[in-house]
């Protein structure tokens, strides 16, 4: 049990790091894709329903989200 969480620890830092030389777009098309995919879960779980389809549902309507708003601004 401990190396899976430590694997995940590992993954998440390695993943943040690849995040340093984005451009706006791309940092507000990430920044929605997790703000949506938070949301879908929490969602989910609240009326419980399958998390990850619900995390992967509000990560996709997260990220188009925060491209449209980029485009727009």
């Amino acid at each position: 049990m401990k190396t899976k969480h430590l694997i995940a620890t590992a993954i998440c830092i390695l993943s943040l790091s690849a995040c340093s030389n984005m451009n706006h777009t791309q940092q507000r098309t990430l920044s929605g894709a997790g703000i949506g995919a938070g949301i879908g879960a929490v969602g989910t779980v609240m009326t419980g329903g399958c998390v990850s389809c619900g995390a992967a549902v509000g990560a996709a309507v997260g990220a188009g989200a925060g491209y449209v708003y980029d485009k727009t601004k």
